[in-house]
């Protein structure tokens, strides 16, 4: 037994379909009734895949503009233009180390670690919330890294649109 909605009188009623079921009773659930009671739960389906493929395109297009940003902050820092690096990366960041600072940190980071050998994107994923950031739309991006002295390294860098429109570095970690 299977249950189908039946359209009776302009009112849908639950009706119990069995396997000898007569098609007379199946004619609003088949009939033009039927199909323009079930006309809007498919536009709205519809819509709903729509928009959400809409989502996974505007996500990827994040995706990729903020790794176009991470790259051309990492090119800075690859060779050695940390001041300048600072100076590229977003409002979070600048906020939480001088310029000074990050100069003495990046050198006894990545100078240690020797010029850069490969750098091949691992993840990229868009994301409105970090444990410890405020609110706002963040790429957290992973790059499988080696350098002269260190083959095996995790780099994880994170973009963050900015009030301007422009994805800036606002996080940068060596694993």
């Amino acid at each position: 037994m299977t249950l189908v909605p039946v359209l009776s009188n302009n009112r849908v009623k639950p009706t119990v379909l069995r396997r000898n079921a007569s098609r007379k009773n199946l004619r609003g659930f088949f009939g033009i009734g039927g199909i323009m009671m079930y006309k809007r739960p498919l536009i709205f389906l519809f819509l709903v895949l729509s928009l959400s493929g809409s989502y996974a395109i505007a996500g990827q297009s994040h995706e990729r503009s903020a790794q176009q940003a991470a790259e051309s902050w990492l090119a800075l820092t690859d060779s050695g233009k940390f001041a300048e690096s600072w100076e590229q990366a977003g409002e979070i960041f600048r906020a939480a180390v001088t310029k000074d600072q990050w100069i003495r940190m990046v050198n006894a980071v990545r100078t240690p670690l020797g010029n850069l050998l490969s750098r091949r994107l691992k993840t990229a994923k868009y994301t409105t919330t970090l444990p410890g950031a405020p609110d706002g739309q963040y790429v957290v991006i992973q790059y499988d890294t080696a350098f002269e002295r260190k083959q095996v390294a995790v780099e994880t860098i994170t973009p963050m649109l900015e009030k301007d429109g422009k994805w800036r570095v606002s996080g940068y970690y060596i694993k």
